[in-house]
Parts: C-alpha cells; structure tokens; sequence
C-alpha cells in the first residue's frame, strides 16, 4: 500500500474527530438536542468511511471490495470507540453508547451511499481490483483462452489440452464452474484438482490468469495460486495489446444484475457465509446456482451489442475479450468468446484468437 495524497482527506477528518472530541461544546457554543446529535455523529463518519474507501481504492488496487469495506467499517467502529472513550475525559462532556452506535451506523450508510452510482455507470474501478503479474515471460507462446466452461463434475477437455499444448499459458476469463464459492469447507473436490493443475502447470514454467465472472466469491484467497487474479474491469497484458473483463458489466442496462452483483460481493454477505455452518452454506451455494440459471432471461438472450461495442473502443489499439455471453461475437476490436463447453476453448496466437 503506497502512502499518496488521497491519505491527506481521511487523516485531517480523523483529526477533526479527535479535536471536536476534545471541546465542551461544539464550535459556537453549539449544543444538539437528541437526536440531531446522533444524526451529526452519523454524518461525520459517513464522511470518514467514504474518504477512506475513496483512499484505499486508489493505494490498495489488490484489495476486493469486500474486505476494503470490512475493513473500512472495522476502522470506523474502533475510532468511534476511542473517540467515546476520550469523551469521557474531557470535563461537560458524556460518553454514550448511542454516539458509537450511530457513528458505526454512520460508516456503513457512507459505503453504501458511496457505492450506489455502481448501479448505473461502466466506471467500475471501485469494485475492481487485481493481483498479480500483468505481463507474460514470453507473450510469443500460445495463449489459452478458456470462458465460461462451467465445470460441475469433471475438468471437461482440460487434460486433453494440456497434453496437446504443453507450453501453452492459460487465461481463464470466468465461470469457471457452476458456482465457485471460496471458502474452506465450501470448495469441491473437482474445484480442488482444478487448483492442483494450476499449480502444476506454474511449477511447469507456465503462466495462469484467472479473471472471475459472475458465479466466482471470495477467491482472493487463491489469489497467489495463479500469475494474474482479479475482478470486475480492467484485466489486461502489458506489451500485449489484449484487454478483457468477464462481460457481465457490460449491459448497463441490467439494474438488477448490477444490484445482485453488489450484494453478493458485499462484506455483509461474506460474513452471513463465515457464520454458516459449511452443510448449510453448500445448499445456499446450491439455491444460488439454480437461480442464477433463469434470472434476467431478457437480458442473457439478447448479446448487449451497442454496449460490447463502446466497451472495447475504451481500449484503443487493444484486443478486447469477454466471456459470459455464450456466443461469438465479434464487434470493433472486441471479441465475445463462445462457450467453452465440452472443452471448446480458443487461443491466442500469433496476435490472433482463433479455436483451439
């Protein structure tokens, strides 16, 4: 995490807490009645969980959206502690529970609020990140391009491409399975050999991305497993003129799509996940994947043209890739990759995506 300017605006609104904290009164000589006290305890941490989600957004690029919120709300929760409790110390003024609670209230409202114009716009880098390395050892090898191959119980055509391509890299742009939820007691055994095959083929020399699609949670924790994780937009290979993202934010259209999103990759729901006992867990996993199946049929029938189009121009000079959309399409200098079903995967080479 690098230390910048966007620093500046969460430490002078943490100081500004901490010298208020200090007074008798408010500045003025103000006094507020309840509940306008609480409302303005409420409203200054608002402030202070969106300068920070703004701060770590723009220095910690490799942190989910989740745990920058869990931590946002963590950090919110233990200032407003110490705020309340350096209260206590100051004479004429009183430490209330009330104040902590809605101070932690406070902090998630501003997230939230922060957070609402991801209903609408393709500027998307607050619910992006990655990690890893963006850059090949030798982008003249083969580049295996795998999209939506929705494995359930068998790795299908992985082996057999593998033997026939053995010093081939490999980019997996989503759904890779039906659902792949990333917690200790959740994972499948197929989704365990699917990881053992990663490794194996980075111990080989191999690079291995894995860009998550819209039925991938919480893998950052296998994040050093691969040469490139991440999520959302902005996937690319420097010196590589290649772009991608998995393609379920291209249709800005899909409001309900785009709130499920939200939700679904919220801190609320990972905790919600953690607190689970792993039988039950499984058969939310399970419900989830059913649903998945038939919801917002209208907008997975129809390929999102105009939008796939003004998604790949943002990327000049580049290819641009997606999965998601089953099809292939090919629009501007983007390319929607078909289904890689039954093992149909396709290929970069030569500057060229072809079939494998």
């Amino acid at each position: 995490m690098r230390f910048r300017g966007y620093w500046l605006l969460p430490l002078a609104l943490a100081g500004t807490i901490f010298w208020l904290s200090a007074q008798r009164h408010y500045p003025g000589g103000i006094e507020l009645p309840s509940p306008l006290d609480k409302v303005a305890h409420a409203s200054v941490y608002a402030m202070l969980a969106l300068a920070l989600d703004r701060t770590l957004r723009h220095t910690a690029t490799g942190l989910p959206l989740y745990r920058r919120h869990l931590w946002i709300l963590a950090a919110v929760a233990l200032y407003g502690a110490s705020d309340e409790l350096h209260q206590f110390f100051v004479p004429g003024r009183s430490c209330e529970f009330g104040d902590w609670l809605a101070d932690c209230f406070g902090g998630g409202l501003g997230l939230t609020l922060g957070s609402l114009h991801l209903l609408f716009t393709r500027r998307l880098g607050a619910l992006s990140w990655r990690r890893g390395a963006p850059r090949r050892p030798d982008p003249a090898r083969d580049l295996i391009l795998v999209a939506d191959p929705h494995w359930n119980a068998t790795l299908t055509g992985l082996e057999t491409a593998t033997a026939a391509h053995p010093e081939a890299d490999w980019l997996f742009l989503g759904d890779v399975f039906d659902v792949w939820v990333g917690f200790p007691g959740m994972e499948t055994e197929v989704q365990r050999t699917f990881l053992a095959w990663v490794d194996a083929r980075r111990a080989a020399g191999r690079w291995v991305g894995l860009w998550m699609g819209n039925r991938e949670y919480f893998l950052d924790r296998h994040a050093a497993r691969f040469n490139l994780m991440g999520e959302g937009i902005g996937g690319a290979l420097e010196d590589e003129a290649l772009a991608w993202e998995h393609g379920d934010l291209i249709n800005t259209a899909d409001r309900q799509y785009r709130l499920w999103n939200l939700v679904s990759r919220s801190g609320a729901l990972w905790l919600l996940f953690r607190l689970m006992p792993a039988g039950t867990a499984r058969k939310v996993s399970a419900w989830m994947e059913r649903k998945l199946r038939t919801t917002n049929a209208a907008y997975k029938l129809t390929f999102p043209r105009e939008s796939f189009r003004a998604a790949a121009q943002v990327h000049p000079g580049a290819t641009f890739l997606t999965g998601h959309f089953h099809t292939h399409e090919v629009e501007a200098n983007g390319i929607a990759l078909p289904w890689a079903h039954e093992g149909r995967f396709m290929v970069r080479r030569g500057g060229k995506v072809e079939a494998l």
